[in-house]
């Protein structure tokens, strides 16, 4: 009888999620010349389409990589020839495979590969998260930075301080003007501060001033979830970050504990305007205690 209710469990589990990716619209947006950003389910993507082929900045989930190959062929019908994921999540990096098998150089901080190796646990979900195929992989790494040039831009893939994970790049594409930030913005939104996977919310505030630092009064940024913003919006997410920080961090020099410091409402000004996402407002003060206490 067990084993009957786990086959329905996951037969209905299977259907459900069908159903969600069946919904899922991938909407493209012109950034710049030549750079894109396409919104769907998961992390936002970014390509570049240029006379040197298409460069791609993370995949979705992997049911929405028809959805996705389909809409980038509907702007250019060039081959992806590089596939950059900002970090090892399963919503950025969930089409690697089909997109691999389409060509592809799959790219990313040696972090990224290690952890989409093995199986992760996420404590805050009480999930654990399987070990990658060995076919999603990435199959070049690195450790600090590299530089593409590519479809008449100098693109460079930064590896940050330890922020929305250990493994974390943000890109920015110089000639175009255009960032993309990968999960250290989550652009209307409370951010997720992996902490079982480094996370640090430190290095998310970090690795925005780094952004920031690239950028002018008309530069795009692409953040990893959420619409399109710019150097004003990501300062503004960043303000917001370090109140909650600094409120957060008062509460456990007091020696609260963390229900303590969660009862006591540190965010309870922006929670209207950022905790509708992914991060409700009770998870993303608990990762903030954590990380703070570490």
């Amino acid at each position: 009888m067990k084993f009957f209710f786990i086959l329905l469990l996951f037969y209905f589990s299977s259907i459900f999620a069908q159903d969600r990716f069946a919904q899922v619209q991938i909407e493209t947006i012109s950034v710049s010349e030549g750079v894109y950003m396409l919104i769907g389910a998961g992390g936002n993507i970014g390509l570049s389409i240029g006379e040197d082929g298409i460069f791609m900045i993370d995949d979705q989930y992997a049911p929405l990589s028809e959805k996705i190959l389909s809409a980038v062929s509907d702007i250019d019908d060039r081959e992806i020839k590089f596939l950059v994921n900002t970090h090892y999540h399963g919503d950025h990096t969930g089409g690697n495979e089909a997109i691999g098998e389409q060509g592809a150089l799959i790219i990313a901080h040696e972090n990224v590969r290690e952890r989409m190796s093995t199986d992760q646990f996420r404590a805050i979900f009480d999930q654990t998260i399987p070990a990658s195929s060995d076919a999603s992989l990435p199959v070049v790494t690195f450790t600090d930075e590299l530089t593409f040039h590519w479809n008449e831009d100098t693109i460079r893939v930064i590896h940050v301080a330890p922020a929305h994970t250990d493994g974390d790049s943000i890109l920015h594409f110089e000639k175009a003007n255009v960032i993309h930030m990968g999960d250290n913005f989550f652009n209307g939104y409370y951010p997720f501060i992996d902490v079982g996977s480094g996370g640090d919310i430190n290095g998310i505030i970090s690795a925005g001033y780094q952004a920031l630092s690239l950028a002018n009064g008309n530069t795009k940024i692409i953040p990893g979830h959420g619409p399109l913003s710019d150097a004003i919006g990501l300062s503004s997410w960043l303000d917001m970050l370090k109140v909650a920080r600094t409120n957060m961090q008062n509460l456990i020099n007091q020696g609260l504990s963390e229900d303590q410091a969660l009862a006591a409402r540190p965010t309870s000004e922006f929670d209207d305007s950022y905790g509708g996402g992914f991060m409700n407002p009770e998870n993303f003060n608990r990762l903030l205690y954590q990380s703070l206490s570490n």
